[in-house]
């Protein structure tokens, strides 16, 4: 069955990065109990990944996304494309988020070949910023370079989705369909919440839906909205 192929290459990355898991899992400890922030970006499809980290249950509330209109597809889907393979759009993103040590950046991309995340990695690092990659290793290696280097070779840690290189995996002797890259990146992540959880108490997120949920929420958006003003207002870019 297709299913349980897709559930052996979960197996399969969660195996092939263990190390990195775990150096990851340091770093982002190091953020959140500091009082740092933790910015996630991505372009295109990877804004998912984007969405997925912010202001949602369970998820860590200092959380800060990085995203402008012009990289959604919800805007424009080929004009996105092409966005995110032009240079100068990245570096006024997190500008505007007006970083500080001990922040730490994350970025999702399967190929790390554009851009727009290469740029935001390389511009969190001229701030001094730890910066993890969440990149598909063999479509980086088969992807063109775009912006001179790709996002493996500026990030200080790697993980690693292992997806094949165009993303789509089914059927496996000539893939069209079943893209693996987002699936592999929402394990990854919730791989590093449940590590982290098991270490410290975390500034965590409650649905809304649950009783309860509002009163903690709010103490939540008390204590994060002044560095991430997109928890209470429109932030348009």
């Amino acid at each position: 069955m297709f299913v349980n192929w897709m559930l052996a290459h979960l197996e399969r990355i969660e195996r092939h990065n263990a190390d990195e898991l775990e150096h990851a899992c340091r770093m982002l400890l190091d953020t959140v109990l500091g009082g740092g922030l933790v910015y996630l970006g991505g372009s295109g499809h990877s804004l998912a990944m984007v969405l997925e980290g912010f202001f949602r249950a369970g998820g860590l509330a200092c959380v800060h996304p990085l995203s402008r209109p012009e990289i959604s597809p919800l805007n424009g889907a080929w004009p996105a494309t092409e966005a995110e393979r032009r240079s100068g759009v990245a570096a006024p993103v997190l500008e505007a988020a007006a970083p500080r040590p001990g922040d730490l950046v994350m970025i999702f991309s399967n190929s790390g070949t554009n851009p727009y995340p290469v740029e935001l990695a390389a511009t969190a690092r001229s701030y001094g910023l730890p910066v993890i990659a969440v990149v598909s290793g063999p479509s980086m290696a088969a992807a063109p370079t775009r912006a001179g280097v790709k996002l493996g070779e500026v990030a200080d840690l790697v993980l690693d989705t292992l997806t094949p290189p165009g993303d789509a995996s089914y059927p496996v002797d000539a893939p069209r369909t079943a893209a693996l890259s987002s699936l592999s990146c929402v394990y990854l992540w919730n791989l590093l919440l449940a590590r982290m959880s098991e270490r410290a108490e975390l500034p965590l997120w409650v649905s809304a839906n649950v009783p309860g949920g509002d009163e903690r929420n709010a103490e939540l958006l008390a204590r994060y909205s002044e560095r991430v003003p997109v928890l209470r207002t429109s932030v348009m870019g």
